[in-house]
């Protein structure tokens, strides 16, 4: 895990591409709740969620566009924003296995195959999220 966990330069800048990159993802995806896709996400919230599903909708935006800003702003607090960011992908993956399991159409995925794949990137997400903002190191050391 020698690369997750180094502190070079050249994996700091990778690292620092990364966190923009996944901030500026996660504030076009909250965008899309509040907006142009709100419907769309409405349809995945699950059945068992005891909230309106638009709240939900909105709530998650509003997460996902701070969680992005959090990564897009420079900041101290990146591990922290890291961490946050991490949770709320843990958060949501029981939203997108009901997508899997109840065969709910949404943003491409239209077949079994592709909601699963899906579901094998998410844990890549959550690692994603704690790798570029060093938040990983809190659990994984650094080689001495």
């Amino acid at each position: 895990m020698g690369f997750l966990t180094s502190h070079g330069p050249r994996s700091a800048r990778i690292a620092i591409a990364a966190r923009l990159l996944l901030g500026a993802a996660l504030i076009a995806a909250g965008t899309g709740h509040l907006t142009f896709a709100r419907l769309t996400f409405q349809a995945q919230v699950p059945s068992w969620v005891p909230l309106d599903a638009d709240f939900v909708v909105v709530a998650s935006g509003m997460v996902e566009i701070l969680l992005g800003l959090g990564l897009v702003i420079p900041s101290p607090f990146h591990r922290t924003v890291g961490l946050a960011t991490a949770l709320f992908f843990v958060v949501i993956f029981p939203g997108n296995v009901a997508q899997f399991v109840e065969h709910t159409d949404a943003f491409g995925l239209t077949s079994d195959m592709a909601r699963g794949i899906r579901l094998a990137f998410q844990p890549l997400l959550v690692l994603w999220a704690l790798w570029s903002t060093r938040a990983l190191s809190l659990f994984v050391p650094a080689k001495a």
